[in-house]
């Protein structure tokens, strides 16, 4: 059976679907099988992979609401070399119409029973907020990934995120732990960037990922070309960053094993 990971945080713009479409990218590099989840109603993993979210007849809404088989909704071809199940607006309603449905928490978890399987890793993208769609997506995963940005509020908010797992974790999922922070948009020119990297290190000990994601120009346009970092500039020291992290994330899966 796949991994499955969550990539979450409750804060935006730290770097949530870059790290998930990278390092999903990275992996597929590595001849890992992999998926990616779109959980975002902004499908931005969705057009990061090369998928035209507004032209896509089912998506993930589909699966939360309708009850269709996840294989219907799989997208084979990304610019990743990885497997999508994409997403778009519709999922905002999803979450509404979920309110009324019994074991509503699990509805993810169960449709990638059937195809959990067929993969090395599995990454949810969520979206920036603790919402339905995120337990969701929490309940299905073994463990999160959380991407943190080098600031000075980046810490308070981690603190929320492990009290929100430890309560998911006793009341519907057991087995959910955090995978790993990733200090990401990190500018070594900058002293706070530094001092927080320091007190994360100083606070989590191993749970912190040894790679550090940097502010990198190619990192923020290679999505709008609909490409990973990799295949839209490999030479660039984001693309070698994501390499790096995903390195990281088969040694460690290798070691738990």
């Amino acid at each position: 059976m796949g991994k499955i990971i969550a990539i979450a945080n409750q804060k935006g713009g730290v770097g949530k679907t870059t790290t998930c479409v990278n390092l999903a990218a990275s992996l597929a590099a590595m001849q890992k099988k992999i998926l990616v989840v779109d959980c975002d109603p902004q499908g931005n993993a969705t057009m990061a992979s090369g998928v035209n979210k507004f032209e896509l007849k089912k998506t993930i809404c589909q699966v939360f609401i309708d009850d269709i088989n996840i294989k219907s909704v799989l997208v084979t071809k990304t610019n990743g070399a990885f497997h999508l199940i994409p997403s778009n607006e519709d999922l905002t309603a999803a979450e509404v119409k979920l309110l009324d449905y019994y074991a509503r928490e699990y509805r993810l978890r169960n449709a990638l029973s059937e195809i959990s399987d067929n993969y090395d890793f599995i990454f949810i993208d969520c979206p920036p907020s603790l919402n339905l769609l995120t337990v969701n997506a929490m309940c299905a995963a073994d463990s999160i990934l959380v991407p943190l940005q080098c600031e000075y509020f980046a810490l308070e908010g981690l603190t929320l995120l492990i009290d929100t797992v430890d309560q998911l974790a006793h009341a519907v999922n057991p087995k959910l732990k955090i995978e790993g922070i990733l200090r990401t948009m990190y500018d070594s020119r900058n002293r706070l960037s530094s001092d927080v990297s320091s007190e994360l290190q100083k606070s989590f000990g191993d749970l912190v990922y040894k790679t550090i994601i940097p502010r990198n120009v190619r990192l923020a346009e290679a999505p709008s070309f609909g490409q990973p970092a990799m295949y839209y500039d490999k030479s660039s020291v984001g693309s070698k960053a994501y390499l790096s992290l995903a390195a990281e994330v088969i040694e460690k899966d290798n070691d738990n094993k």
